[in-house]
């Protein structure tokens, strides 16, 4: 990799060897346990849309030596964009979907997360998404004022609206899929809406495969979605077990010439144990099992 800097804070996650989403939730939660009651929950405003290519260079230069790297990474930045015809050379951001994008951009931000940790703040980031987290409410204000600053001097800018300071135990606050309240955490509203999405697509009431195929093609899906929020409530899961279920027994519903979703009696004509039987993956039962061996 031709970029070693190994100066990178500790508080920057994404995009990095050996470290993942996991890694920067761990931090979150043991700070949370630590008694850090007060967020910055920052969002910065288009990040990828509106890096400073000479500033973006100029951090490049002080850690690469080589021409050649430096002109590669460039052309790669000024790259002419077609839209409708017509294309024009960008004069900042980074293209979008690009190979090297994301380590343009930890490095871009490498300078705020500097100025954070020289501070004494505690900051998580994984790509664009950061949060300082704080004991006191004062700490928090005056950490969201220095981040702001910070912003400024890298020509970047936190969001009016969705930038904020929250008490995590009243209010809480989202990060990497999930939302934090306390010491607990549950998927967040969005990460649900979209795993039912991707169900529903599967649990037509119309569709025409059998119980057990349409149990093989969703598993992999709630398999997949347990593995990243294995840490919440287990009510959250529970609530989504009960709504997958609600979604086959509206199959076997209509399969069986009734009108409306698969309700009321219909628990007692296909009851949880029905669907076990055929193999469905259920969430709350692997996080019981995970506790167990934990």
């Amino acid at each position: 990799m031709w970029w070693s800097r190994s100066s990178l804070v500790d508080t920057s996650n994404g995009f990095r060897l050996g470290r993942s989403c996991k890694d920067a939730l761990r931090r979150v939660a043991a700070l949370l346990k630590a008694g850090f009651v007060w967020v910055v929950d920052a969002d910065i405003a288009r990040h990828f849309d509106t890096i400073d290519h000479d500033l973006l260079l100029a951090d490049v230069v002080q850690e690469v030596a080589d021409g050649r790297v430096l002109e590669l990474v460039r052309a790669f930045l000024r790259a002419r964009v077609l839209d409708d015809g017509a294309s024009w050379e960008p004069d900042t951001g980074t293209p979008q979907g690009g190979v090297i994008s994301p380590l343009l951009a930890n490095i871009y931000l490498h300078p705020v997360e500097v100025k954070l940790e020289q501070a004494g703040y505690a900051s998580v980031r994984y790509a664009d998404d950061l949060v300082v987290l704080c004991r006191r409410r004062e700490e928090a204000e005056a950490a969201l004022a220095l981040l702001a600053d910070a912003m400024v001097a890298q020509r970047l800018t936190l969001h009016p609206d969705k930038t904020r300071v929250a008490n995590v135990v009243v209010e809480g606050f989202d990060f990497l899929g999930y939302h934090f309240q306390g010491r607990t955490r549950w998927p967040r509203k969005a990460s649900i809406r979209k795993l039912r999405d991707a169900l529903r697509l599967l649990t037509r009431r119309t569709n025409g495969f059998s119980l057990e195929a349409i149990i093989a093609r969703i598993n992999p899906i709630l398999r997949g979605w347990f593995e990243y929020f294995k840490h919440s409530q287990q009510a959250e899961l529970h609530a989504l077990d009960g709504w997958v279920r609600m979604r086959l027994r509206s199959i076997l519903h209509k399969r069986a010439h009734r009108r409306g979703r698969g309700r009321g009696a219909d628990h007692q004509r296909w009851p949880n144990a029905h669907f076990t039987a055929h193999g469905l993956f259920t969430l709350s039962a692997a996080h019981a099992a995970a506790l167990q061996s934990r």
